[in-house]
């Protein structure tokens, strides 16, 4: 008995959502490793303030990549094509960003996102740490607000980002393309 064609068809999605959950997998486990290791490298013997501004950064970091995991999933690939057809540079990688959308966003929301949340919860930590040695006490007051402004700052960030990513689209995607270009030469 033969198998049919959408037999093969389901084995092959499923053995491909395999391979992309073990690729992000492998993608999170060396990204966080990377960042976990350049934070303490940092922070390692750093004040208050360097630790407050490295925070800052990966913050930063988690929203950009918000910003353009939405952004490739509400783009019209459109203006890409004509872009593309005029020999734009980054045209190309913006349509691939779009034709891989849920990847992207993916990898950008999920596994970049995540693991600045995880990374700024370390570096959260390292502030509280340092601040109760500033102030000589320990109090839950102090990592009590320091994890409520670093939750307040990641998530308010995030949804200002939204809005901005979705009416911005377009442009969003044009310069992630145009950034991934120079890596293309």
């Amino acid at each position: 008995m033969k198998k049919t064609k959408v037999t093969r068809d389901k084995k092959s999605g499923t053995s491909a959502q395999y391979r992309w959950a073990l690729t992000v997998f492998c993608m999170a486990v060396a990204l966080s490793a990377a960042l976990s290791l350049a934070s303490e490298s940092m922070l390692d013997g750093a004040g208050v303030a360097v630790a407050v501004l490295i925070l800052a950064l990966f913050i930063g970091l988690g929203i950009v990549f918000d910003v353009i995991g939405v952004a490739v999933t509400a783009a019209d690939p459109k203006p890409f094509h004509s872009m593309a057809a005029h020999k734009e540079k980054g045209a190309r990688e913006a349509l691939s960003l779009l034709r891989n959308a849920s990847r992207v966003s993916s990898v950008c929301n999920d596994v970049v996102g995540d693991i600045c949340g995880i990374v700024s919860g370390a570096t959260g930590a390292v502030i509280v740490s340092q601040l109760q040695q500033a102030f000589n006490t320990r109090t839950v007051l102090i990592s009590v607000s320091v994890t409520a402004l670093i939750s307040g700052l990641t998530i308010g960030g995030k949804a200002l980002s939204k809005t901005f990513a979705m009416k911005q689209s377009t442009r969003v995607v044009y310069w992630a393309g145009r950034f991934l270009h120079v890596f293309h030469r």
